[in-house]
């Protein structure tokens, strides 16, 4: 298990439970450098001024808004003085239906482990939110930053998920969402398919077939191999009847 990326506590009531927090998930891409063409000089990123083209250091380096033509910069002790009055703890505000919740709002996943003389009350409150069925929705402060998380529960473990906050969601007022409505056999037919495709969730039946297929073409490549693609069928023209596509989609379905 990698280390911990936050320790604090859950916050229950008058219940406190102290817990570490690790990544829930991690990505398997290919480690791909950027290289110049000519020679495959490897490019590195550097902190340039815009100003003068010169390289700055970190300790050189603070944080600023711009407001007009000039920046109002913030210290160390601002961003302390805007976490006042927030603990270091995941602090539950209340209890949910995850159902009544718009996946929208689930932005990144983790795991909670109960530190040492923990695992009584972290077990208590697993078990509670699993067979209640619903989720608590907390804070937390992390990174000099507050969070929006939802904290669930399954048959090990208690995990929890960073959501967004309601206005850094993008409304859809703006879209251009035309008002064709289909006809009720249409709608029935399509209906109908997503019955015949509805399954139970597997999600190990679902690979990332595209870092595989690049994870071939090097090896093939570094083998002096030739490379066979196949050949991708053309897509059916969008201006075919709905109805028509509803049908084969269907058979297709089974």
């Amino acid at each position: 298990m990698p280390r911990a990326i936050w320790k604090g506590g859950i916050s229950f009531g008058l219940v406190y439970i102290p817990v570490k927090l690790y990544s829930g998930a991690s990505r398997h891409d290919v480690d791909l450098k950027m290289l110049r063409k000519g020679d495959q000089c490897p490019i590195k990123y550097t902190r340039v001024c815009q100003e003068d083209g010169k390289e700055v250091s970190w300790n050189d380096i603070i944080k600023g808004h711009r407001i007009d033509d000039y920046y109002v910069t913030l210290t160390d002790e601002d961003f302390k003085r805007a976490s006042l009055g927030k603990s270091d703890s995941i602090d539950i505000q209340e209890f949910v239906k995850t159902e009544e919740i718009n996946p929208r709002y689930f932005e990144k996943p983790y795991l909670l482990e109960p530190e040492k003389g923990a695992g009584k009350t972290y077990n208590l409150l697993r078990k509670a939110i699993r067979e209640s069925k619903m989720a608590g929705l907390a804070k937390f402060v992390m990174r000099n930053r507050e969070h929006l998380a939802l904290l669930m529960a399954d048959e090990k473990v208690l995990y929890l998920i960073q959501m967004r906050f309601h206005d850094e969601l993008r409304p859809p007022d703006d879209l251009k969402i035309p008002d064709a409505a289909p006809s009720r056999e249409e709608q029935d037919m399509a209906i109908r398919i997503i019955e015949s495709m509805s399954t139970s969730f597997q999600p190990e039946k679902f690979k990332d077939s595209y870092q595989q297929n690049i994870r071939e073409i090097i090896k093939a490549k570094s083998e002096n191999r030739e490379i066979s693609t196949e050949q991708v069928e053309a897509q059916e023209s969008a201006v075919q009847d709905l109805m028509e596509q509803l049908k084969k989609s269907l058979e297709k379905a089974g």
